[in-house]
């Protein structure tokens, strides 16, 4: 990953790195593995955000279709 400094600009440098950083999702990473995860546990958190995503793709698609 770079980030151009420009005219010795590094706040603004900074600034767009750390964007890059959350959009990767680096920090989540981070966070997730300063402790360890069960393995139980880590099936039961992917299991929750698969139906997180399912709901949303239904809501999606039901307000698309107008069935409100």
């Amino acid at each position: 990953m770079q980030v151009i400094v420009r005219d010795n600009n590094v706040d603004q440098a900074l600034r767009a790195l750390k964007k890059k950083l959350q959009r990767e999702g680096v920090y989540r990473e981070m966070k997730m593995r300063r402790f360890y995860e069960k393995p139980s546990e880590k099936r039961a958190r992917n299991q929750a955000a698969a139906v997180r995503r399912a709901r949303k793709l239904d809501r999606k698609r039901a307000e698309r279709d107008g069935v409100r």
